[in-house]
């Protein structure tokens, strides 16, 4: 299961928190799409899952045009909703929300801005994914096309880590990608933030 997270935006060159506003992906996000589906058409994935705001679709679509799999979209997939937080820079957000930022970051379960706890975007995000993966043909790849903070929240979810721990993932670039794979004893972090193909672990830990 290849989780990978949609080309750059204006908004993120901005800091600005996007949520589930439906930006476009910038000349540039587009460029970095394109070299990323070439590098993920080579795993000859099965499937293609993606959120339907424009930013993944575009994303999903490069890997579409050169594998020829058609796209299940999903607003399941979409980026956490965060209200009031939405459109504000990052400065803004701690300047506005100062003690509700705080909060967060120390793990607490907070509706940034008055929008989705991150516990109920792995609720919607997590079962979609699953779904799709059920019907994969054995040794199959699915590709998910979604968002920094779901990807996040649903890889946590996966990995059955508590809620509070899910900040110790690291945020993933644009168009960079985390592996799952299925193990003896559940799904496990292949490979995370990764720009390159997934490599055979050679050693005691495979």
């Amino acid at each position: 299961m290849v989780l990978w997270r949609h080309g750059q935006t204006s908004w993120n060159l901005e800091r600005r928190f996007q949520g589930s506003t439906d930006i476009e992906l910038t000349v540039t996000g587009l460029a970095q799409a394109r070299r990323s589906a070439r590098l993920l058409a080579s795993l000859k994935p099965d499937a293609i899952v993606a959120s339907d705001l424009r930013r993944a679709a575009a994303t999903a679509g490069e890997l579409a045009a050169i594998t020829g799999l058609d796209i299940a979209y999903d607003a399941a997939l979409r980026e956490t909703f965060a209200g009031e937080w939405q459109g504000l820079t990052h400065d803004e957000i701690v300047a506005r929300y100062g003690e509700q930022y705080a909060a967060w970051k120390r793990g607490e379960p907070v509706r940034r801005g008055g929008g989705e706890l991150e516990t109920e975007v792995a609720d919607r995000a997590a079962p979609v994914v699953l779904h799709h993966a059920e019907k994969l043909p054995e040794d199959g790849t699915l590709v998910v096309v979604s968002h920094g903070g779901t990807i996040r929240t649903t890889i946590g979810r996966l990995l059955g880590l508590e809620a509070r721990h899910w900040e110790s993932l690291g945020g993933l670039s644009n168009c960079s990608w985390s592996v799952l794979g299925e193990g003896a004893r559940g799904w496990r972090l292949l490979e995370h933030n990764a720009g390159t193909l997934p490599e055979p672990v050679l050693g005691d830990d495979d």
